[in-house]
């Protein structure tokens, strides 16, 4: 397979993105950093707007969530809103309050939860890294202060059973969420250290005392970065390719965009794999109310921020399952997507998926355009599917929706693999997205 170089930088790009966002937190960081390098302006939720043609902006919410959007036209009832979604939280391994589990004289492990479906077992025997969010003491007790914190070395492992202890483990073995899955960091040689426990720790990493430290949101994560891999390096082998990869190649698509119609818009969502019922989710009003003010801003009524959503179109872009080499039986006949052929566009009869005939052509012609190709993804008719932020974000918003993404294997595995040149590709199809007229 010829893969160019321009392909191949742009792989490297995205793992180097990955890399820099362990959890939602460090991805919203990584996304404003890129924005405002790129001359966007950030804007406060709870401050005044006054947003001119011609403007690019952007919010945060959560710290965890991000809308960036370039008003290319005032003119938003005819031209309305062009929108790719995504999400940047993935399947993890989470640390409880107080985690602290320590046995005098022998072992200190952390307390854990799962967050989403992770395939737990490729989280066994990894050199894991800890980070995310830390709150802070302020002088307004309603308004704390907010750290990003990442260890940025090995700091734990989840410790298989040895097979001598376990016979049955290659024949498959559930795990317990609760016994078998505490991250260990420490032989112990007596009581607990005052200097090892989480608030310790996050304390010598933010210069902070611990009496400072309200609260912590952390996650174990893969230390060891993606790559570049196969015969002719035509994948890419990584964590959290889903969603990272559809959050890099939707913000740089508008970064490098050059749209002259309606308002264009990168919305990155929290919390799709726990359903995005939260308030920075697809299935809540903050897109909706962004956009509501962006009308607002631009001195529009109501009827005309109504007649924008008619005329406004939304790309959910989440990955999509690729034809497995060794287990080829568990897709579809028909509909079975092959990395390094393009995006695939993914339908449901039961709506798992916002596409129809409508808004699968629209995104064909998109990559037509583009020069890209495309292929379709179904489920198999006896096996239920995932759902993603498409259907989640048609509650919210009337606006025509398609959904779609790179094909991968081994989704929600702590390593995950998709394409070069189906990442490249995606990114063409956005790019064509905001600018095509």
């Amino acid at each position: 397979m010829n893969i160019g170089n321009e392909e191949r930088v742009f792989a490297q790009e995205l793992i180097d993105f990955i890399y820099e966002s362990p959890t939602p937190f460090h991805c919203a960081s990584v996304c404003s950093r890129l924005l405002l390098e790129s001359g966007f302006e950030k804007l406060e939720l709870s401050g005044k707007w006054d947003l001119k043609e011609g403007g690019r902006y952007f919010v945060e919410k959560n710290s965890s969530a991000i809308i960036a959007f370039c008003i290319n036209s005032a003119d938003i009832e005819k031209n309305g809103f062009r929108i790719i979604a995504s999400h940047s939280d993935s399947p993890a391994i989470k640390l409880k309050p107080s985690p602290e589990m320590s046995e005098q004289g022998a072992y200190y492990r952390l307390n854990t939860e799962i967050y989403g479906g992770p395939i737990l077992n490729t989280w066994l025997d990894r050199p894991l890294g800890m980070a995310g969010r830390v709150t802070l003491k302020s002088d307004s007790p309603l308004r704390p202060k907010e750290a990003l914190v990442d260890f940025k070395r090995p700091i734990a492992v989840i410790p298989n059973l040895a097979i001598h202890m376990n016979r049955d483990v290659n024949k498959g073995v559930e795990l317990n969420r609760q016994t078998e899955l505490a991250a260990l960091l420490a032989v112990l040689e007596g009581q607990l250290p005052e200097a090892h426990k989480i608030k310790a720790l996050l304390s010598g990493e933010l210069a902070a005392q611990p009496e400072d430290i309200l609260d912590f949101e952390l996650s174990l994560y893969e230390y060891e970065k993606g790559c570049i891999t196969g015969l002719e390096g035509e994948f890419i082998s990584s964590s959290r390719l889903d969603n990272l990869s559809m959050v890099h190649a939707g913000i740089r698509a508008l970064l490098d965009s050059k749209g002259s119609k309606g308002v264009s818009v990168k919305v990155v969502f929290d919390n799709e794999e726990v359903g995005s019922s939260t308030k920075q989710g697809a299935d809540s009003p903050m897109l909706r109310n962004v956009l509501e003010r962006i009308a607002i801003s631009l001195s529009k009524g109501r009827e005309d921020f109504i007649r924008a959503t008619y005329s406004s179109f939304l790309i959910s872009s989440d990955l999509a399952h690729a034809l497995h080499p060794n287990r080829p039986e568990k897709s579809d006949s028909t509909n079975r997507p092959i990395i390094n052929k393009g995006p695939v566009i993914k339908a449901s009869a039961n709506q798992k998926y916002t596409s129809d005939s409508h808004s699968a052509g629209v995104y064909e012609q998109i990559c037509n355009a583009a020069e890209v190709e495309f292929q379709r993804f179904a489920n198999r008719s006896d096996e239920p599917g995932g759902s993603t932020i498409g259907p989640i974000s048609a509650s919210q918003l009337d606006i025509p929706s398609v959904d779609v993404g790179s094909p991968v294997l081994a989704m929600h595995s702590i390593r995950e693999l998709g394409g070069v040149k189906d990442h490249h590709m995606i990114y063409k199809s956005f790019v064509k997205f905001f600018e095509i007229e």
